[in-house]
């Protein structure tokens, strides 16, 4: 038995040289453990031995790096050891990340998951306080509890927002410093250096009052986004709670005095107008156009031209080969899309390859994709449900689309719904005029089909209507086989 001694307890450098090591020699997971700063080890085992001179190199999958740092954040006191066992079994199962059933697997996306949260919060809710120090310097003091080990994966976003001023969050667990030109993390704090009120926390909490909307109040969506064990260390917080018990009275205020408004019809195409007219940078942002898809996939990971990567899990691009004869574009990934990274793969993806199966055609010869590479969601409760891009969205993730037909040079596109048939030909257009005919476009070497999108026959309440449709939907697949014989099955 082996263990390894890290630093502190998000110490992914410190992990990642030890997990090096302990491969190289041979340890299995089980035979590994963890320990950080003075910690007693587990009895009777050994320190971990310096690595071999002559350590045969491994390779994990692009996502394992990101995935590992994650994990070692989660407050979990099996993270480094679970880590471990991941990158331990990846090197015998390079697909493991890809299975999302596998219970591994599972469990690291939700610890992922969690940790993306709490680094979320940690951004939402810490509160600078302004003091002056010994020397008569301002320097600004947040107290903050996170859940998880989330101050070195989270200082980075503050040093960003905040270059100019000198800084410190102090944690239970871990502290950062700012000093203007380094990050220097230190232990965990005591409660008892929490900052005291400064000059402008009045004028905050006239500010916060001022914009709050009692006509929007949701208290439930307004504690799941911000519980309850945050409010004792924002300044803000002693005003939540009367603000709730006037919200009524507030919002009755409100209506007797309400301006005339525009209608919600005008406000919507506004916002349309709006996003369409937002111009996407050269390359989405990127220095340049991608060379082939895995380059495409990589840029695409880290696209925010749009907001509704924040909220998603992961970029959920196209997947099949690079000479794919066809392409299939459906709307937007939905929720088990969002955490498999895949398209079509919930409940939609299974019409979608019952309907492929009977029409003789394999799908691993296609390529599968969307019209928008992030899920968009409403929460309800535990859920995420699905809401329609608006072609501004549309519009903006177009760029990717035009990427993969680019790259792939198809000889059909199939739309599967109209929102994929408007971001593949730039307009708007019906499936009642559109439906199971070939349509030359512009660049005269590809043809493309318009079908309905297989969410649509899940969402029929008609037993009937669902199989009529489902029998319309395989016949345009059947057209699909007759017009790209090749990848029959």
């Amino acid at each position: 038995m082996f263990v390894a001694r890290l630093d502190h307890p998000a110490d992914f450098e410190g992990w990642r040289e030890a997990a090096r090591t302990a491969f190289a020699l041979g340890v299995a997971p089980e035979d590994l453990s963890f320990t950080i700063g003075d910690e007693a080890g587990t009895l009777f085992a050994e320190p971990l031995p310096d690595r071999p001179a002559d350590a045969a190199p491994f390779t994990v999958p692009k996502a394992f790096p990101d995935l590992a740092r994650k994990i070692v954040c989660h407050a979990d006191a099996e993270r480094f050891a679970f880590a471990y066992r991941l990158l331990w079994r990846l090197q015998g199962e390079k697909k493991l990340l890809e299975i999302v059933s596998d219970p591994d697997t599972a469990h690291a996306v939700e610890m992922e998951k969690a940790v993306r949260r709490d680094s979320h919060k940690m951004k939402a809710f810490v509160r600078f306080r302004e003091i002056e120090d010994v020397n008569g310097e301002r320097q600004y003091i947040a107290w903050f509890e996170p859940f998880h080990h989330v101050v070195e994966l989270t200082a980075p976003f503050f040093m960003r927002r905040f270059p100019g001023m000198l800084w410190s969050i102090l944690t239970p667990k871990r502290s950062v410093h700012w000093d203007g030109a380094d990050l220097v993390f230190a232990p965990g704090a005591d409660p008892s250096q929490k900052p005291a009120d400064d000059d402008m926390e009045a004028l905050w909490l006239t500010y916060y009052a001022s914009i709050f909307n009692p006509a929007r109040l949701k208290v439930k969506a307004m504690q799941a986004e911000m519980p309850k064990k945050y409010w004792h260390n924002l300044p803000e917080a002693v005003l939540i709670e009367p603000l709730i018990r006037g919200a009524e009275a507030a919002s009755r205020r409100m209506i007797e005095t309400a301006p005339t408004l525009p209608s919600l019809r005008h406000e919507r195409q506004s916002e349309r107008n709006d996003m369409a007219k937002t111009a996407v940078p050269a390359f989405n942002g990127f220095n340049k156009a991608p060379d082939d898809l895995d380059e495409a996939r990589e840029q695409a990971r880290h696209c925010k031209a749009c907001p509704l990567w924040e909220p998603a899990t992961q970029t959920v691009f196209g997947k099949g080969p690079a000479d794919a004869p066809v392409i299939f574009v459906g709307e937007q990934p939905g929720d088990q899309e969002d955490l498999a990274g895949e398209p079509f793969v919930g409940p939609a993806g299974k019409v979608f390859d019952a309907a492929l199966a009977e029409a003789g055609i394999d799908r691993s010869q296609a390529y599968v994709t969307n019209a928008v590479k992030h899920f968009k969601f409403e929460p309800r409760g535990k859920r995420r449900i699905h809401a329609k891009p608006n072609m501004g969205e549309v519009k903006v993730c177009r760029w990717w689309l035009e990427q993969e037909r680019e790259l792939i040079r198809p000889k059909l596109i199939v739309a599967l719904g109209a929102t994929a048939a408007a971001s593949v030909l730039g307009r708007t257009v019906t499936i009642r005029d559109t439906r199971s005919r070939l349509i030359d476009l512009p660049d005269g070497a590809t043809k493309l089909l318009v079908t309905v999108h297989p969410a649509y026959i899940l969402r029929l309440p008609d037993p009937e209507a669902q199989a009529r449709e489902r029998a319309a939907f395989a016949e345009d697949m059947g057209r699909v086989k007759a017009y790209v014989p090749e990848i029959a099955v």
